[in-house]
């Protein structure tokens, strides 16, 4: 069974073909990445101009590279939500367009569930129920209880910045550029041990996130010692590396608590956060229980994984109609 996803939520137009929720058989993403860079953020509608020039031939080389006739496959999933208004306006009316002239049903898949079937997509034993899942992206930290295919709880979730949008703030202001993540990744490659006791908030007796302070306490240090310009690259690379750790810290302690307090069979980390090498193998170090995350090209956003999804719904007859409409702050659990 092969499945059609499409997915532009914010600034990626990403299409994939899928089989039977587990087989990429194509896999591509058109990023923006470059265009939003000199801005130092997301354009919103921006983004949602360039998913109308990128979207119908990156559906054409979909089809094209799975090799495939339109005649073999047997849904379209779209993402409707969370995400930019805009850019998850493109996505679903050409995704309705496209189901209607070839009658495919049509499958509205959350942006965050998309991301949980990420670890669907390994090419090993799929996971196991119940599950934590430790959902990480520039908008989104949450912890969910997966019971099974479609059953959710929400346990935990960041009461100001995402871990996401952290990296991207504190990264504006030790000036390392766009996109955050990754960028304060490879300068925190040159620390030699920790130098700053940065805090940690970990709001005892909530399974709740709060990066804010954090990324504060970054500011105030930065401020103090004069600004970014007065500091050598081996200080900016000590307090990258002291906040990453920071962030990682916090992220990995309660995760494992909450995973063990559940009495969970398995961890699965998602979302682009989850891209993070130090976050991975500190999960992987401190945890007694197993734990999975997909490669850092299905941690990212990908339509891969909203197909993969797609094929659950589809499993389950979760069918959507002509009137399925975007959720801007669609939630999971």
């Amino acid at each position: 069974m092969k499945i059609l996803g499409i997915e532009t939520s914010c600034d990626e137009t990403a299409v994939a073909v899928v089989e039977d929720g587990t087989k990429i058989i194509s896999n591509l993403v058109a990023s923006q990445v470059d265009i939003h860079a000199r801005y130092g953020g997301i354009v919103p509608e921006v983004a949602s101009r360039q998913h109308l020039l990128t979207i119908i031939p990156i559906i054409g080389q979909a089809i094209a590279e799975a090799k495939i006739r339109v005649e073999e496959l047997s849904a379209i999933a779209i993402t409707i939500g969370p995400g930019l208004a805009g850019s998850l306006l493109v996505g679903v009316n050409v995704a309705k367009a496209v189901a209607l002239a070839w009658n495919l049903p049509l499958l509205g898949i959350n942006h965050l569930e998309g991301h949980i079937y990420a670890n669907w997509l390994m090419g090993a034993e799929p996971p196991t129920f119940p599950a934590i899942c430790l959902i990480v992206s520039g908008g989104h930290t949450d912890l969910i209880l997966m019971e099974d295919h479609g059953k959710y709880s929400l346990l935990g979730r960041s009461r100001d910045d995402a871990a996401g949008e952290a990296f991207d703030k504190v990264a504006r202001i030790l000036e390392l550029g766009y996109p955050g993540g990754p960028a304060i990744e490879q300068v925190a490659l040159l620390r030699h041990a920790p130098v700053y006791h940065l805090p940690r908030a970990w709001l005892k007796g909530s399974d709740d996130f709060s990066f804010s302070g954090l990324k504060t306490a970054v500011l105030h240090l930065i401020t103090e010692k004069g600004g970014v310009q007065q500091q050598s690259d081996g200080e900016i690379a000590s307090l990258a590396g002291d906040f990453q750790e920071a962030v990682i810290d916090v992220l990995v302690t309660k995760t494992i608590a909450v995973a063990t307090r559940c009495q969970v069979k398995q961890i699965l980390l998602a979302g682009g956060v989850a891209a993070n090498r130090l976050l991975g193998e500190t999960m992987l170090s401190r945890s007694p229980i197993l734990v999975r995350f997909p490669p850092p090209s299905l941690c990212t956003d990908n339509a891969a994984m909203i197909a993969a999804c797609g094929y659950f719904h589809l499993q389950a007859d979760k069918v959507n109609g002509w009137d399925l409409d975007v959720i801007p702050n669609l939630k999971l659990g």
